[in-house]
């Protein structure tokens, strides 16, 4: 194994977290967790 085939690897690694980011982050499930952080700053204390 050659240092390019490393680095191949090392970024299709780096996009599989990246999409796997992405899709945490819009899941349905997430949703209103993400809602209740958006409404933090407007709350009182």
């Amino acid at each position: 194994m050659d240092i390019n085939t490393l680095r191949s690897i090392t970024t299709v690694a780096a996009l599989v977290v990246f999409l796997g980011i992405v899709w945490w982050a819009w899941s349905k499930n997430r949703k209103s967790d993400f809602e209740q952080a958006a409404r933090l700053p407007f709350e009182q204390d």
